[in-house]
C-alpha cells in the first residue's frame, strides 16, 4: 500500500510529507513515476513530497496515515532503511 503522512517537515522553506510503500519499493517507484515525482526525490526508503502536491498524491491513491505509523508499517515490512552512521563509512 503507498502511504503518506502530512506535510511537517520543514526544508527550504517549504512543509514535505514522506510518500511510501509498505509493500515494495518497485511499488513506490511506479507510484512516484505515475505522477512525475522526481527520481532525485527518493531518500532511502520514501520520496519527499512537498505540500503543494499532497492532495494530488492523495487523490492519485496514497492512503494519508501518521508519520509515526508511516515509520511502524515501513518497519513491520522490513523496509525501514536508516542512514548509516559516520562511523560505517570507511576512512
Amino acid at each position: 500500500m503507498i502511504l503518506i503522512d502530512p506535510p511537517r517537515v520543514p526544508w527550504r522553506g517549504r512543509l514535505w510529507s514522506h510518500l511510501a510503500s509498505d509493500t515494495s519499493y518497485d511499488e513506490l517507484h511506479a507510484f512516484a513515476r505515475a505522477l512525475d515525482i522526481p527520481e532525485r526525490g527518493f531518500d532511502r526508503d520514501h520520496y519527499d513530497v512537498p505540500q503543494e502536491w499532497y492532495d494530488a498524491v492523495v487523490a492519485a491513491g496514497a492512503h494519508p496515515v501518521s508519520s509515526r505509523e508511516l515509520v511502524s508499517r515501513l518497519r513491520a515490512a522490513g523496509l525501514r532503511r536508516h542512514k548509516r552512521a559516520m562511523s560505517d563509512h570507511p576512512d
